[in-house]
């Protein structure tokens, strides 16, 4: 009888387990993979976004801590287009996203102000429009983010950049204030 119990609880464990590791990744995966439908890869630098794969920690450009959640999206001049859906901001173990050097459009999804544990945010280099949302900027003032680079762009709007432990915040068309 302890043998069978000890089973059913080594059983019981491991599915606690499988559960927590494919929640962490099942969502991330799903969202990943609807930003990559609504990009132009002409250089097929996303072919390995595959939703088949359920683990997007496998996925090239993409890193996941321990946990496989995912902590880094790195597609710095990938050549990829499109706009950045908001879906985004559902990433809650993001700390990098780099998309710098690309022709991304459109506006910077205010919800990406949610990622709270987003440490750097490099979309320089880009055709992105509007303002840098409030709920970003917040981040900075509030957040663990010590990078926001949003050069060359074609925002608008103001950067307050008055943190001491902000290490860059960089715009070009930017007003801002201290």
């Amino acid at each position: 009888m302890a043998a069978q119990t000890g089973a059913v609880l080594l059983l019981v464990g491991l599915l606690a387990l499988a559960t927590m590791a494919s929640s962490n990744t099942e969502g991330a995966g799903d969202i990943l993979y609807s930003q990559r439908q609504v990009w132009k890869d002409p250089n097929n630098v996303l072919t390995s976004w595959d939703p088949t794969l359920v683990n997007p920690c496998t996925w090239f450009h993409v890193t996941c801590n321990l946990d496989n959640s995912v902590t880094r999206v790195d597609l710095g001049n990938a050549g990829i287009s499109g706009t950045l859906i908001p879906q985004l901001g559902q990433l809650k173990n993001l700390q990098y996203l780099r998309l710098h050097g690309n022709k991304l459009a459109g506006s910077i999804p205010a919800s990406l102000g949610r990622l709270t544990k987003l440490v750097e945010l490099e979309l320089q280099e880009n055709m992105l429009s509007g303002t840098v949302p409030l709920e970003i900027l917040s981040l900075v003032l509030v957040g663990d983010l010590t990078e926001l680079n949003v050069a060359k762009n074609n925002l608008a709007g103001t950067v307050i950049s008055s943190k001491p432990r902000v290490a860059t915040v960089i715009h070009d068309t930017l007003k801002t204030t201290s």
